[in-house]
């Protein structure tokens, strides 16, 4: 993070230029044995093209609000980004009926066909794989992300004063976001070079900012866990060890 940061997206933005190599998000799904790393640069490119599919092809703009119905998960982390790329309110777990356009895994589909805009869903299948049968009504997110453009630039400047986040209740703007991302990744002790393991849900603050924003902002990395209850006994510690994991949370 540097001084002039004051949006998610401007967290990303200097974690690109500082050291686009480094991990990011590293995901697990034990559940399905899905392992997926994600470095910054190719982090920041599945958010450049999910952007630009928001902006273009959805016609989102600065103040629009989306429904998020995703779990913790990769892709989820790639929204939340692309939303504050472009200046979207992205409420997780919120209502479609309330929404502008949603997002949606492949759980929620009914409740997200409340929403009377664009509908985007996802199969979070291993790889970003697509659904094998589109669902009727919705946007395939794996069928149209590929083609989007490597690079983002924003029809209009986003205003770091502006809501950028709901979640449980609280509206937070995308200046809040960055304090409190810092905050918890003192509280945390998460630093420059730290991997922080994650087993919390995406559907409270604790777990977005441990689960994204807390490493993001300090320069460290997530090791995102989904589905943790079904690891074999002794899988956490081996886990823990395998990926270098400096601080860990449930």
């Amino acid at each position: 993070m540097n001084a002039t940061d004051r949006t998610p997206a401007d967290l990303l933005r200097s974690a690109l230029a500082e050291d686009p190599a480094r991990p990011l998000v590293t995901f697990y799904d034990d559940a399905t044995g899905e392992r997926v790393e994600l470095s910054v640069a190719t982090f920041a490119n599945w958010v450049a093209k999910t952007a630009n599919l928001l902006q273009d092809d959805l016609g989102a703009e600065p103040g629009d609000r989306l429904a998020l119905l995703l779990p913790a998960h990769w892709q989820t982390a790639v929204w939340l980004l692309a939303c504050s790329s472009v200046g979207v309110l992205v409420d997780v777990g919120g209502s479609a009926a309330d929404a502008d356009l949603v997002v949606s895994g492949p759980d929620t589909l009914d409740a997200a066909l409340a929403c009377s805009g664009e509908r985007v869903a996802l199969a979070l299948r291993p790889l970003g794989g697509r659904f094998p049968q589109p669902p009727a009504g919705f946007v395939d997110y794996a069928v149209e992300v590929p083609s989007q453009g490597d690079r983002f630039a924003p029809y209009a400047p986003v205003d770091p004063q502006a809501p950028a986040l709901a979640v449980g209740g609280t509206e937070l703007t995308g200046a809040e976001v960055v304090r409190r991302a810092l905050a918890d990744a003192a509280e945390l002790g998460v630093g420059a070079g730290a991997r922080l393991l994650s087993a919390r849900s995406y559907e409270t603050w604790e777990g977005l900012s441990a689960g994204l924003f807390a490493p993001l902002a300090a320069g460290g990395s997530v090791v995102l866990c989904r589905h943790i209850e079904q690891l074999a006994e002794g899988g956490l510690e081996k886990r823990v060890e395998s990926e270098r994991v400096t601080a860990t949370v449930r």
